[in-house]
């Protein structure tokens, strides 16, 4: 049984979902994690079928060097509208979340409406290559894998507001209370 970084408080009302070593990039699967986490499971599943028609663009927060703006990002207030279309690490993404719905019905649970509570992705070791520079040189060519692991939860009960018996303190009243009596 592999270990996940948390463990749900009641693992009867989750699913769990993991892959490890995924020959995509890392970034770009954080920034659909990040993006995808609090969402219900049906919304993350219509947002990355949209990414991959290029209706919705997944918009990059903490990785942003170098990428581009797209008019598609204003509409999740990014910084800068940066945003990108990764083709790839979305279809794994969809495959692991399409895999840990599959779990919660398998559970009993109805996997459709469940939250993604916890989406993380890790660097895995990178796989090493090499590229033959000018000069007889040889330079390194590194691929950038991503562990990902996905806990989808049970949306819980709202629970009632208890009603507030709020006593309006007058200015005079505050001010009484502030000052100490001594002896």
């Amino acid at each position: 049984m592999v270990r996940y970084s948390i463990e749900p408080e009641v693992p009867e009302k989750t699913s769990k979902a993991r892959g490890s070593h995924l020959r995509v990039h890392f970034k770009h699967c954080r920034e659909i994690a990040f993006h995808t986490s609090g969402m219900k499971a049906s919304a993350a599943l219509r947002f990355l079928d949209d990414v991959l028609a290029f209706k919705s663009v997944v918009p990059f927060v903490c990785f942003t060097g170098g990428i581009g703006r797209k008019a598609q990002a204003k509409q999740f207030k990014v910084p800068g509208s940066k945003g990108r279309w990764p083709v790839k690490a979305t279809k794994v993404y969809k495959d692991l979340l399409t895999n840990a719905i599959a779990n919660a019905n398998t559970k009993g649970l109805d996997g459709e409406s469940m939250i993604i509570r916890h989406a993380q992705c890790n660097r895995a070791p990178p796989g090493r290559r090499r590229t033959y520079r000018a000069h007889g040189r040889i330079g390194k060519y590194a691929s950038q894998p991503a562990h990902i692991e996905l806990i989808l939860e049970e949306e819980k009960e709202p629970v009632e507001k208890a009603p507030e018996d709020r006593v309006k303190i007058t200015k005079k009243m505050a001010a009484k209370r502030r000052f100490v009596k001594v002896g």
